[in-house]
């Protein structure tokens, strides 16, 4: 019995390290180079200089919005909002005009402003069954999700579907 017990023992310490040996020399030869590693295909040890991309100049209203990307995205400025920024709490331009619960479920023409949805005033932490009659704080920040529209090109191609959206 002893004896059986130490030729188990031995086999399965040699199957051990056969396995250990195969898995090392499979490693060695998927070795990966520096410059095959990123979307650019150079060096990850270099500092592209990424692209200037160009904003919309447009006025609130000149400009065709963009559709959105999938179900529910927010959707994307059609104007220039440098005159707007920083956007902070006690200075928040987009709220003169998008600040529309009148709007909710209206047709628009493109010159309407898209209104703040009802989420932008239901405060999800605490009351989230509540639509209020303010703007919640947590919301203030517009540029958070909602970027300006631009002339950028994709990195990668993309085959996203956006069957669905809104």
């Amino acid at each position: 019995m002893h004896k059986h017990f130490i030729l188990a023992v031995i086999q399965i310490f040699a199957i051990m390290g056969l396995l250990i040996a195969g898995t090392g020399s499979s490693l060695a030869a998927k070795t990966i180079q520096a410059d095959e590693m990123g979307l650019s295909k150079e060096s990850v040890f270099n500092t592209p200089t990424p692209p200037v991309y160009h904003y919309g100049n447009g006025q609130p209203g000149t400009v065709k919005v963009l559709p959105r990307a999938y179900l529910n995205a927010p959707p994307q400025v059609p104007h220039d909002i440098s005159a707007f920024l920083p956007i902070t709490q006690q200075n928040n331009m987009c709220i003169v005009c998008h600040n529309q619960r009148e709007q909710w479920g209206k047709k628009r023409d493109q010159a309407t402003p898209t209104p703040m949805p009802p989420s932008h005033y239901t405060d999800l932490r605490k009351d989230p069954k509540t639509v209020t009659d303010k703007l919640i704080n947590a919301r203030y920040n517009c540029n958070q999700c909602h970027v300006p529209q631009t002339d950028a090109k994709p990195l990668v191609e993309n085959t996203f579907s956006s069957k669905g959206k809104r």
